[in-house]
């Protein structure tokens, strides 16, 4: 997505007028130019202090070099660039659609059929790469633009030569983690060849057909490993055929080999993959989905909102050029349409119309809300009912208030906990002027799927209950963690197991069917006992493992004195009945996916004493939140859930910067909020509030303990935090 130019940015560079800026690093801008001619470009910028130094000088040239070397309908193409000018810079036909990663996350994994013609052709983009002598090193889903005829690979700016002496460091590691082959991940220097890109090719290819990366997300060194030693996740990957008998889970297999010498070459692969073009009337390729090809329509309507950069001379009040449509305006014009007509929308057209229409009133009073973006209909409609309640009751005692300087009101969307549905619910939010944050979603999976599009609309996401690291990322810049991560409940483990009397040395269980999950738990929990000189005895069981008897034996022959596992609620109640009926009652822990009414129901007896670290409290049984808890029942006639009264500290503490704002003269925006709210610090009923400024990070302890106690959860309090 575009953002407007900043008043330090140039007007013009290299011949290109700048419309808009596309995107910005450590290391310079991107920004949308048009040439004198009306072509549009993706035009690099180099950052001046970069631009001083030879050895990056040289890297630049290098990159535009091996650039102009590919040529490929499916590579974007190098229309200018001088390396030797004060502020070096590389232009690129400009191509407005999304890249693969922001289509999967936005709209889920494409059909096999979409993923077979992806494989194809960027195949045959490689196979060019491959050809000029040059290996790319950086082929990963955000590297990949989808237009309707067809995706483009770009970025070559760590791509070398086979032959050329590598200017960064000989043990470097070169690329993206997850996404990035044996020989990457090892730094194997002049082993990084043309099957290295395969590899990357098979994880790009698996992440479009699955929707998650085959090795996993969390830490670079867990992903490293699990790239040289594990087997990718392809679980869920359809092994239907072709119409030329071969298997996309099959040419996966072959990519994601190991050995390179196992890997078939680009030029394998668009000799095997020979899928139909189907080309329509409209002379375009029809290999997305309806969904993706409307987001293309739509990057592309956007266009019509650059501001016009006709020069700005006076004309006569009769003069045409000042009274007609600028002729960049209707080039923008006929481009956007031709995609929106090739999304075959009608729809799309009059959402169009609609959003330009100047009969359309804006509204005549600004109104403030707040919105929760909750599953009110799935599996974890719960967890988000107890959310949503927690903040509207928050919102309506704020309102109550004699002294209020505001009113606020709530708005509530369903995403029922799905990743598909999610990008859809968070759009109603986002376009609704009126919303100036939002609590949510529910999980992992739905809050992944939305991040990008509340960051690019810059609409304050806060979150009470997702947890996992692949959320803490700092280029995200609207959103604000309120919970420790699922990591960091792992944490006072160790610390808790060192204070009780005879545990010995602890077993450490990863159950690999809680994937990431488990190994981030696990990964932590080990490091934190070897840190407190007490390691821990570790085994991993393979996903789906059902009997769990041999390995606990194993465990319990090497002398454990108590056991913590890394898992799911139903692998966590296999576990303890295994553990009762073997007569161990010593410390057993888990983390906070056990604290799970199916854990109760499956383990029954067996789970009686098990210890849990949660992000979250029993509101019933915490002092402070005595007053809460009472309102809670009075509103709605039961006692309030977990993540309840997260979701109404949370409220309070928007509310908390909103306020201190409007009273200053100076009432927030959305981005603005952002900024308030991740230099904030609040003393909630449940814990202390605080976060990091550089990523909205809670930067707080917030971890607590809960106990099987008589068939339930029963609240211990906070989770130590030293020994």
């Amino acid at each position: 997505m575009s953002g407007p130019l900043l008043p330090t940015d140039p007007a013009s560079i290299g011949g290109h007028r700048l419309l808009a800026r596309l995107g910005a690093g450590g290391m310079g801008v991107v920004y949308l130019g048009r040439t004198e001619a009306g072509t549009l470009a993706a035009v690099k910028v180099i950052q001046a202090e970069y631009a001083d130094e030879p050895d990056f000088r040289a890297r630049f040239r290098r990159e535009v070099e091996t650039a102009r070397r590919v040529t490929s309908p499916w590579a974007v193409p190098v229309t200018g660039a001088d390396p030797d000018a004060a502020a070096p810079w590389l232009a690129t036909a400009f191509m407005p659609g999304p890249s693969l990663e922001e289509a999967v996350t936005g709209h889920g994994p494409l059909p096999t059929r979409s993923v077979e013609v992806l494989a194809r052709m960027l195949a045959a983009a490689l196979r060019e790469v491959h050809a000029a002598g040059l290996v790319h090193r950086d082929v990963k889903p955000a590297n990949v633009l989808l237009a309707v005829d067809g995706p483009r690979l770009i970025d070559f700016g760590i791509a070398r030569a086979t032959d050329e002496t590598a200017i960064t460091s000989p043990d470097l590691v070169v690329g993206t983690p997850g996404f990035l082959s044996p020989e990457q991940a090892e730094a194997r220097g002049a082993a990084v060849g043309p099957a290295s890109d395969i590899f990357s090719l098979g994880c790009l290819l698996a992440y479009a057909a699955s929707g998650r990366p085959p090795f996993g997300t969390g830490t670079a060194d867990a992903l490293l490993y699990r790239t040289v030693h594990d087997e990718p996740d392809l679980d869920g990957i359809e092994a239907e055929e072709d119409t030329e008998g071969t298997e996309l889970l099959t040419l996966l297999r072959l990519c994601l080999a190991k050995d390179p010498a196992d890997r078939p070459t680009a030029e394998q692969i668009g000799a095997v993959l020979l899928v139909e073009d189907a080309v329509p009337q409209g002379g375009q390729l029809d290999w997305l989905p309806e969904d993706v090809v409307r987001a293309i329509a739509d990057r592309s309507a956007e266009m019509l909102a650059l501001p016009d950069i006709e020069p700005t001379a006076a004309g006569a009040p009769g003069d045409p050029e000042q009274t007609s449509p600028s002729r960049r305006r209707l080039l923008v014009l006929a481009s956007g349409a031709a995609v929106l007509m090739a999304a075959g929308g009608a729809a799309a057209w009059a959402a169009l119309r609609d959003e330009d229409d100047p009969g359309s009133s804006a509204p005549q009073a600004r109104r403030w809300a707040l919105g929760v973006q909750a599953d009110l209909s799935g599996a974890q409609r719960t967890a988000g009912e107890a959310q949503e309640r927690g903040a509207r009751l928050a919102v309506e005692q704020f309102n109550a208030r004699k002294d209020k300087p505001f009113e606020l009101t709530l708005k509530t969307v369903d995403d029922g906990g799905s990743a598909a549905k999610a990008p859809a619910a968070a759009k109603k939010l986002i376009q609704d002027a009126d919303v100036l944050a939002v609590l949510g979603p529910t999980n992992d999976e739905t809050a992944h799927a939305v991040l990008g599009a509340y960051d690019e609309a810059l609409l304050p996401l806060l979150n009470v209950s997702a947890g996992g690291l692949i959320l803490s990322s700092a280029e995200y810049r609207s959103f604000v963690h309120c919970r420790p991560s699922d990591a960091a409940l792992a944490l006072p483990v160790g610390i808790y197991l060192m204070g009780q009397k005879g545990t010995q040395r602890a077993g450490l269980l990863q159950d690999r069917t809680a994937q990431t999950y488990a190994q981030e738990s696990a990964s932590i929990t080990a490091t934190m006992l070897r840190h407190l000189g007490r390691p821990a005895y570790p085994r991993v069981i393979p996903a789906g493992t059902d009997d769990v008897g041999p390995v606990i034996a194993d465990m319990l022959r090497a002398g454990i004195g108590s056991f913590v596992y890394a898992g799911y609620a139903q692998g966590a109640a296999r576990v303890a009945r295994e553990l009762a009926a073997v007569g161990f009652d010593r410390p057993r822990l888990a983390s906070q996916a056990v604290v799970d009414p199916e854990f109760l129901e499956l383990a029954g007896d067996a789970a009686e004493g098990w210890v849990l670290t949660a992000s979250f409290v029993d509101p019933s049984a915490v002092p402070a939140a005595a007053a809460f808890t009472a309102a809670f029942r009075k509103r709605y006639g039961a006692a309030p859930g977990y993540y309840a009264a997260e979701a109404y500290d949370t409220v309070n503490l928007v509310v908390q910067e909103m306020v201190k704002a409007t009273k200053a003269g100076r009432p927030p925006g959305r981005s603005e909020l952002v900024g308030l709210l991740r230099k904030s610090t609040y003393k909630g009923i449940t814990k202390q509030f605080a976060f990091r400024a550089t990523d909205g990070q809670f930067s707080g302890w917030g971890i607590f303990l809960h106990q099987v106690e008589g068939g339930r959860f029963r609240f211990l309090g906070e989770a130590p935090s030293e020994v």
